[in-house]
């Protein structure tokens, strides 16, 4: 009974979050009411009341809980990734990709209204720096970096502050071609920086 019980509870949350983030993408955060949420997921008002009392309690919850599923999605499929020559560009890509989907425009949609919203700033501020720091641990993982040598946390950097551009920018024009060019020519350019890291100084 207490198993069915923990079940029903974990699958009415699931639908309460994924509710949420489709409210969050469609909508924004000025027009994503918890009532909408509930209604969206199938759940009571008083379910939803007691599961996340608030609707940044069920935002965060929301976006914590995809951003988990996705960066597993992530390591799965880079499982695929090729060895050696490629690796980079596919890197670039899968990351591309990461700053294109749901979770990046729910986040987005989080911290333009957190600006001016002091309540909604003081959950979402660490929760995007958890974000952030998870995000910056797969990329180096991904490539193999070492970022104890000179200059390769920086290239690191340099790389999530480009496909962050790229993401926003599709948000307005959906322009792969371009994409394309810039993931190209950034992958040659990171590749060249990675292994001038890595030669020892003569």
């Amino acid at each position: 009974m207490a198993m069915r019980q923990q079940e029903r509870s974990e699958s009415t949350r699931a639908r309460l979050m994924d509710a949420m983030i489709e409210c969050l993408v469609e909508r924004g955060w000025s027009g994503t009411t918890t009532t909408e949420v509930a209604q969206r997921a199938g759940v009571s008002r008083g379910a939803q009341l007691h599961h996340y009392p608030t609707r940044a309690d069920l935002v965060v919850a929301a976006v914590a809980h995809l951003g988990a599923a996705r960066f597993a999605e992530t390591r799965e499929a880079a499982a695929a990734l090729p060895v050696g020559a490629g690796r980079t560009r596919a890197v670039l890509e899968m990351l591309a990709e990461l700053h294109t989907g749901p979770l990046f425009r729910a986040a987005l949609e989080l911290l333009v209204a957190a600006r001016t919203d002091p309540e909604l700033h003081a959950v979402v501020a660490p929760l995007e720096a958890e974000i952030g720091r998870s995000t910056h641990r797969l990329t180096v993982e991904l490539l193999g970096a070492d970022e104890s040598l000179p200059g390769v946390r920086t290239a690191v950097q340099q790389t999530l502050d480009m496909v962050r551009g790229l993401g926003i920018d599709a948000l307005v024009s959906d322009d792969r071609t371009r994409r394309t060019a810039l993931l190209d020519d950034w992958a040659r350019h990171l590749d060249a920086r990675l292994a001038a890291a890595t030669e020892p100084p003569g």
